[in-house]
């Protein structure tokens, strides 16, 4: 089973910071990386092909494509490739916010 991480802004105690990260700011964001492309059809093939709609990060790791979804104020992110945690680490810190599980 992955671990699930949570990019988020919740645990914040500045009263004049944004507690949600939008999706304008992670367009912004996303646009200076270059390994970085948005979409909003996330599809997983395998035995069976499932598309997901929703607001994804792609981030392009070796022949990996791995998403970082903005869901509700936060962006979620597997673990599965150990890859990603210290990628997730650098966005959350860029983001101002914090990593969660779940």
């Amino acid at each position: 089973m992955s671990q699930r991480y949570r990019i988020t802004r919740a645990f914040q105690e500045e009263d004049n910071s944004p507690q949600t990260i939008s999706l304008e700011e992670c367009k912004l964001y996303f646009a200076s990386k270059p390994d970085f492309t948005y979409t909003t059809v996330f599809t997983v093939k395998g035995q069976t092909t499932m598309s997901i709609e929703g607001d994804f990060f792609m981030w392009s790791y070796g022949d990996t494509q791995i998403p970082f979804r903005l869901y509700q104020g936060d962006l979620y992110v597997s673990g599965t490739n150990e890859a990603v945690i210290p990628k997730m680490l650098e966005v959350a810190s860029d983001l101002r916010a914090d990593v969660a599980e779940g």
